[in-house]
């Protein structure tokens, strides 16, 4: 009998012994879990319930040839919009990888899902707003009519485009649908771009008269274009939003808490008197 107790003894001993190494190797199984991990929340707790295409990454589409809200200068993505989504994107615990894409396209590429979200100083429109949803806005826009000094030197506003002049507008923008609404029935031609700034190349060429775009686009692209003038701002009272699938709430939900915290600490000012130095940030953007 004093046998037998002793082998259920050992036996008994060596039970537990094997539940506590268990208990230890499913500890560290646990701690070592990917962040992605159903339950575990990594570093950041929000990445892991986005539903992005890249884990870890927000996939962002935008034309990113539109000054100053995104452009390459010297080989670097630089721009407003480009700063503002890479603070939103870090305060959602992912990095941003962007995708460079046509405007006039772009918000039904993101509804087949080809980017995670748009951020391309995209006004918020109720027709866009049929295919795609938005975020809280911004930044506020208007458009600006930009002439050549040189070659139509009494143009100081669109009262004074007459019928057959030909003025520039980007295919799928606000200003296009200006232009269309109200210059096209006086007889004016509009031309499409694909590409803004090709609009403003064929006006320093005088093969246009003016440009419809939005205004501080408009007043980076003359920068370097002497000749070229910003003679009217046109309030349209326009708002930029990020656009969203319809099918990715979570991803708008996300993008708006960490659009909410930037303006918050601080973060959007800094950005905005960056590319925007000596204009007042609006209140409602944390000035």
């Amino acid at each position: 009998m004093k046998g037998e107790v002793a082998v259920k003894h050992r036996r008994f001993i060596g039970t537990v012994a094997l539940v506590a190494l268990l208990v230890l190797v499913a500890a560290a199984c646990a701690k070592k879990a990917s962040p992605g991990a159903s339950g575990s929340s990594g570093s950041s707790p929000t990445q892991a319930a986005l539903t992005v295409i890249t884990e870890g990454t927000l996939t962002v589409g935008s034309c990113l040839n539109y000054k100053p809200f995104e452009f390459y200068e010297g080989g670097d993505l630089k721009g407003f919009d480009v700063e503002v989504m890479d603070a939103i994107a870090q305060k959602m615990g992912l990095t941003v990888t962007w995708k460079k894409a046509n405007f006039d396209t772009i918000f039904t590429a993101l509804a087949a899902h080809q980017f995670d979200a748009v951020a391309a100083a995209s006004t918020i429109t109720d027709e866009r707003k049929q295919t795609v949803d938005f975020s809280d806005p911004y930044y506020n826009a208007r458009q600006a009519l930009t002439v050549n000094t040189n070659k139509t030197p009494t143009i100081t506003g669109t009262d004074q485009l007459t019928s057959g002049q030909i003025v520039g507008v980007q295919k799928g923008t606000t200003g296009k649908d200006w232009a269309t609404t109200n210059l096209a029935p006086k007889g004016i031609q509009i031309k499409t771009y694909t590409d803004a700034p090709d609009a403003f190349t064929d006006l320093e060429a005088g093969q246009i008269v003016g440009v419809i775009n939005d205004e501080p686009s408009s007043e980076a692209e003359i920068e370097s274009r002497p000749g070229l003038k910003v003679v009217e701002p046109i309030d349209t009272g326009e708002h930029y939003g990020i656009a969203v699938a319809k099918d990715h709430p979570d991803v708008l939900a996300a993008i708006n808490t960490g659009l909410k915290a930037i303006i918050a600490d601080g973060t959007y000012t800094t950005i905005f008197q960056k590319y925007f130095p000596g204009v007042p940030v609006p209140p409602e953007y944390g000035g």
